[in-house]
């Protein structure tokens, strides 16, 4: 397992969460109450980015078909997303974000 520099810090807010892809792996990096967060960036029902999607508070709904998750635990809270999502420990060196991955 590794970590990877993915974006700087200074790219990610409240509102703006940013997307990246690490080899076959497409991430979403979110702010949650100034805390950084990995998801899964792809919506498991169907091909949709949640980084395009609609934050409100902790969660994410997916811009296409209304699945919301939530954001730290990547965990199903309702609508068609049929499981859960992948979370990714982050962590930040000066003003980078790093990922944790398998």
């Amino acid at each position: 397992m590794s970590w990877v520099s993915v974006c700087k810090v200074n790219a990610i807010s409240d509102e703006s969460p940013v997307a990246i892809k690490v080899g076959e792996k497409e991430i979403g990096i979110f702010m949650v109450e100034g805390q950084l967060h990995a998801i899964e960036d792809i919506c498991p029902h169907a091909y949709a980015l949640l980084t395009e999607g609609f934050i409100e508070g902790r969660t994410i709904e997916c811009p296409l078909h209304e699945a919301i998750f939530d954001i730290p635990t990547g965990k199903l809270q309702s609508g068609p997303g049929c499981r859960d999502l992948t979370t990714y420990e982050v962590r930040i060196e000066g003003d980078d974000v790093l990922l944790h991955l398998a």
